[in-house]
């Protein structure tokens, strides 16, 4: 493959990467860290891509290879003080379906890693079982089984927050809306 289709898809893929990386890493600057680790794997490798085979689900393993590498490494958690800042500035929303869309966020981030994983690439970024299955590597039925039961969690979360309508107030620990569009805006 010439060095400048290399280049073109290597810079369509950019904003996909970082949403993906954003649903992954939970932090603006972790993210773009891991989007520009990927990158300089993927710019190292290119003698690796099988022309002919789908970009962006190589560019995409890599990403979730190298964030799986770093949880290895760093098994403990840490908070940035942009995640402290943003949480005490952020104001709830006043009407109904911002709401609603805010419970259903907060139950998304509820969510097992790899069901927040799974409905993030096929739901929100769009991409078919085959796709998500090469990223993620494992077989299609997986991916169709994985993404049945966070669809069946994301529901039962639901559920249990209108059964106790009066808990809708949430900890400023707890994510919401606003994390949710900040990692699908990335893309």
């Amino acid at each position: 493959m010439a060095a400048d289709e290399f280049t073109a898809l290597f810079r369509a893929c950019i904003p996909h990467l970082r949403a993906y990386a954003r649903s992954l890493v939970h932090n603006a600057d972790g993210a773009d860290d891991l989007v520009q680790d990927t990158l300089l794997r993927a710019w190292a490798s290119r003698a690796q891509f099988a022309e002919g085979t789908n970009f962006r689900a190589w560019m995409f393993t890599i990403l979730r290879n190298r964030f799986l590498d770093q949880r290895r490494r760093d098994r403990l958690g840490s908070c940035s003080i942009d995640d402290v800042v943003d949480a005490s500035i952020v104001s709830r929303p006043a009407q109904d379906s911002v709401l609603y869309f805010d419970d259903m966020a907060r139950a998304f981030w509820k969510l097992s890693p790899p069901h927040r994983e799974i409905l993030m690439l096929v739901g929100a970024m769009g991409l078919g079982y085959d796709e998500a299955a090469k990223i993620i590597g494992c077989a299609v039925g997986t991916v169709r089984s994985r993404l049945s039961r966070a669809r069946t969690e994301l529901q039962t979360t639901l559920e249990k927050g209108r059964a106790h309508p009066g808990r809708r107030a949430v900890a400023t620990s707890e994510r919401g809306a606003a994390e949710f569009l900040r990692v699908l805006s990335a893309a």
